[in-house]
Parts: C-alpha cells; structure tokens; sequence
C-alpha cells in the first residue's frame, strides 16, 4: 500500500529579478512518497491551477539527472538533504509527515531571478564559450590508438566530465563561487592531449570571463563538493588552480 504524508510548503515567489520578492505557505496534503520533488510541486501546481492562482514557476527538462535544469534550495541545502542526487530524482520518502519544507531558488547575483525558483543561468553558459574548446582538424575521426592516452588521465577526465552544469555549487558556496564548475570544465580539457594547445588561453579567458560575470571568489569551504549532485571532487579546482598560475607565468615570460 502507498504511503501518504502532509507537508507544510514555504516557497518563495517573486515575479521578477527587480520584484520584492516573499515566502508563501500551502499545504500539500495526500503526497505519495513514491513521489518525486518535482512531481509533489507539480500537484501542488495542479491545485494552484484549479482554485485560479498562479502556479509556482521552476525550471526543469529530463527529470532523469541528467540535464541539470532542476534546481532549488531545500531546507537550506541545494537539490535537497539527499548526497548525490539531483532534485528531480529525490523522493517524498525521504521527508516525514507534518514536515515543513522551505523552498528557495539559487542565490547568486550571477543567478538573476526569473520568477519563483527559476533563474537564469546562461553566465554558466557563458563561462564555457569564453574557452571551453579545443582545436583539432575535421574530416575523418583518427584512430583510437593513435593518440595515446593512461587510463588514470582518461578516469579523471571523465570524472570531471559527468558535471551536469546546474550550479548547485554556486548555491551553496558562501561567496557564490563557480570554482567548482569552472575547474570540471577545464580539467576535462586539460588532462586530455587535444586540450593542450588552448591549456594557457582557456583557463586565463575562463577565469577572467568568470569574475566579470560576478561570481565570488573560492575560500576552500568544501560546500561545492558536499552539495554537487555528480559530487564532482574539489581536486579540479587544484588543478584548475595550476592550470592558472602555469598560464600566467609562461604569458609573464612572452
């Protein structure tokens, strides 16, 4: 048989980036804890729908984990107090009847907001066109081997990789830092030889494109890394770290 619990829901709305913005209260009553998040808002929203009130605005896509579109802060925490999930794929189980939950959009002053929980996000997207690329010659695809790569450099690549781009780490960060994010993206370049030739370019244009976007500066709180959903390893921002300093010296020699 399905479990049921009651909820009491604060969630913030605001229409606008220069609206004042305010927590409302609703009751969700008869949630499944079968469900997800998304699936308890979207109920709530039906409700809203129904008695003529305007539904509660938040962004989403796949639901699955993957896109990184979903995003909110739950009780304080980003995508909620489940380690390694995405708020899409956490579930109504996780929480108790006669909770109240206090939901919350990013807060980051790169993150304007949209209305509700919904920001924008594009300076993230902004952060990768400043640098995140690499030159390599079309036609045909090269053979595998022919390019050597270890298998620790390819695991890390990867690893750095599975960042999905939702900005969870700048929600949690104090200073509202997209070190973490930067440091996946340039680190998944990097460690591959095709990411070598634009290594000093990138991460000098990314870093700079980062603090003109307004995003605050890394102080090593380890936030990032607790709160990221693909729990992507603050090593990237040492490593991201080098990658700056060996950029500014060599462009000091010239």
């Amino acid at each position: 048989m399905t479990k049921t619990i009651n909820l009491t829901l604060k969630v913030w709305r605001q229409k606008g980036q220069k609206k004042k913005g305010r927590l409302e209260t609703y009751k969700a009553v008869d949630i499944s804890t079968d469900m997800s998040f998304l699936e308890m808002i979207d109920v709530i929203n039906e409700q809203l729908t129904l008695e003529g009130k305007e539904p509660i605005a938040f962004d989403h896509d796949c639901r699955e984990g993957i896109c990184g579109m979903c995003g909110a802060v739950v009780n304080g925490r980003p995508h909620g107090p489940e380690k390694g999930t995405t708020l899409c794929q956490l579930h109504m189980r996780h929480f108790s009847n006669n909770d109240t939950i206090v939901i919350e959009p990013w807060r980051s002053r790169a993150f304007p907001v949209i209305k509700d929980l919904a920001v924008e996000r594009s300076a993230l997207d902004r952060m990768i066109q400043a640098g995140g690329f690499i030159s390599v010659n079309t036609g045909g695809a090269q053979d595998a081997n022919a390019i050597p790569v270890s298998q620790e450099a390819a695991e890390l690549a990867m690893d750095a990789a599975a960042c999905i781009g939702c900005g969870a780490c700048v929600a949690a960060c104090p200073n509202a830092s997209a070190m973490l994010f930067l440091s996946a993206k340039v680190s998944q370049l990097a460690l591959f030889p095709q990411g070598k030739p634009e290594a000093a370019k990138r991460a000098i244009s990314m870093v700079r494109e980062m603090d003109m976007l307004g995003f605050g500066n890394c102080t090593n709180e380890t936030e990032c890394e607790a709160e990221c959903p693909k729990e992507i390893s603050i090593t990237n921002i040492a490593r991201l770290n080098r990658e700056f300093y060996k950029a500014g010296f060599f462009s000091a020699e010239k």
